[in-house]
């Protein structure tokens, strides 16, 4: 598959993955969607960055409230954006140029393919292998189901309180 080459990108529902990609200009991002791939002109770490602000907050924010959550303060999965249920994870230290960036809702299953390497294979069949051990990356999917879990039952109860006391609202002035 040929990609095409970005100046910059916003992730998306259909973004899957965002990997390291060296290139002679220097390091790039590879953006695994569902049905296109692409070559963006910033770091992974950038990506994730831009795509946190543009949804209202910043990676170290979404780091925070993960945080707060969970306790989780290494490798810590973040949401990019809770309206559309788009969770990351990463496969190591965020802050080392090697560390890729996992959507949770595309992964299907992980092969071990070596001594620590995985491969995963996506919702849509692609794959892609990494150099992490199967365990590790399962580590990271199961914080990252926490997280999620944690966050949409919060905003859930949140939202029964809201349709809860609008109902009470409208139901006070019909009797005044």
């Amino acid at each position: 598959m040929r990609s095409t080459y970005l100046e910059e990108y916003e992730i998306s529902p259909y973004t899957m993955a965002i990997l390291p990609e060296v290139t002679e200009e220097g390091l790039y991002s590879r953006v695994m969607e569902l049905e296109y791939e692409y070559i963006v002109k910033a770091k992974p770490i950038q990506i994730i960055e831009k795509s946190c602000r543009f949804f209202g907050s910043s990676l170290q924010g979404r780091k925070e409230g993960t945080r707060e959550i969970m306790g989780v303060t290494h490798k810590a999965p973040i949401v990019i954006d809770p309206t559309n249920s788009i969770y990351f994870f990463p496969t190591t230290s965020p802050s080392r140029q090697q560390c890729s960036w996992i959507s949770h809702s595309f992964v299907k299953q992980l092969v071990s393919s070596g001594y620590d390497k995985t491969t995963i294979i996506f919702s849509n069949n692609k794959e892609v292998s990494l150099p992490i051990s199967r365990g590790s990356l399962e580590n990271q999917l199961y914080r990252t189901a926490q997280l999620r879990t944690t966050l949409s039952s919060r905003i859930s109860s949140e939202n029964r309180k809201t349709s809860f006391l609008m109902t009470q609202h409208f139901n006070t002035k019909e009797m005044s």
